[in-house]
């Protein structure tokens, strides 16, 4: 099959792209290598089966182009972490809906099937633990601006639910659950690279908030197989996923594990989040998937635990301050 892959360059991206051109099939990426990195993608760079196009997926006659030679897409293009998030709002808003509106329009055209990445974050502070992809979403004010991630994706997943129960179009959405591995960047807050790159430095691990908040991280290697897994099941057309990990763990263990694993000797210091951010910031104290349903599906399953993509993590961020 032929893939486009819009945010390819990305972190998720970059390991799909990797994957799909294992598998013997042809993968154009397109990315603006605005939150991704070409550095990303040398693994395949100079492969005979694989395109990289720099540009926005906002550019219609781009997307024209591409979608129309592609047999499927995956849609990954968005803006993701907490301090983008907070520092570009108004990116965020626009980067995530108006591009999703363009692939799905263009996808629509030339009937091409779409996965779309979703978040997590779409649950907001609900207290339904687990998270099931069904129950109601709760979020916060909008005088915070992390609920317009939220938001954005929300409306990615009703317009793209919405073209599929209109038009008939394959769409499948997919709410990823804080998703680590190697190639992750902590520079848009992301927490493990953050915590790795700190521990690694011999400086302390600065914990935002009491650090008793937990949260689930998944392998991006589990991640690729489930939306790999996803793409090709025809019974997930129209219907929404979580897809992650449920090993529940709170962020001061986290910080703990990591000390660990990497001999850090900075310890640990905890900032409020008004400190770490510059302006109050509204955070959920849980966030855990229910699996039943990608379970049921594609028989999807774990092959990597915490301490797993943990070491993966090290021995990556290792390597790069070697270089």
């Amino acid at each position: 099959m032929d893939f486009l892959i819009t945010g390819g360059a990305g972190f998720i991206g970059s390991h799909l792209a990797e994957r799909c051109l294992r598998e013997g099939h042809r993968v154009t990426v397109i990315d603006d290598l605005s939150t991704g990195s070409a550095d990303n993608l040398k693994n395949v760079q100079g492969n005979s089966q694989f395109e990289f196009v720099y540009d926005s997926v906002r550019n219609d006659s781009t997307m024209h182009l591409l979608v129309e030679k592609c047999d499927a897409v995956f849609h990954l293009a968005a803006a993701v972490g907490v301090q983008l998030i907070v520092d570009r709002p108004v990116h965020t808003i626009e980067t995530n809906i108006h591009g999703t509106e363009v692939v799905l329009s263009i996808a629509n055209k030339f009937r091409k099937k779409v996965l779309v990445a979703s978040t997590s974050e779409v649950y907001g502070k609900s207290e339904a633990i687990p998270f099931s992809e069904d129950d109601d979403t709760v979020l916060g004010s909008t005088r915070f601006s992390r609920w317009s991630y939220a938001c954005s994706k929300a409306i990615d997943e009703f317009l793209a639910l919405a073209y599929h129960g209109q038009y008939g179009l394959p769409v499948v959405l997919v709410r990823l659950f804080n998703t680590v591995g190697p190639r992750q960047t902590g520079r848009y807050g992301m927490v493990i690279p953050r915590f790795v790159d700190q521990a690694l430095s011999g400086r302390p691990i600065q914990i935002y908030g009491d650090g008793k908040q937990t949260r689930c991280f998944c392998c991006v290697h589990d991640t690729v197989d489930g939306l790999m897994a996803l793409m090709k099941c025809p019974q997930a057309d129209g219907r929404v996923f979580n897809l992650g990990s449920s090993e529940e763990i709170t962020i001061e263990a986290l910080a703990d594990k990591i000390l660990s694993l990497t001999g850090g000797t900075g310890g640990k210091e905890y900032l409020s989040y008004e400190a770490a951010y510059g302006k109050p910031f509204d955070d959920m104290r849980r966030r855990v998937p229910s699996l039943e349903r990608i379970e049921q599906c594609i028989q999807f399953q774990r092959n990597y635990t915490l301490e797993d993509t943990l070491r993966l993590v090290i021995e990556d961020k290792k390597k790069k301050r070697v270089n």
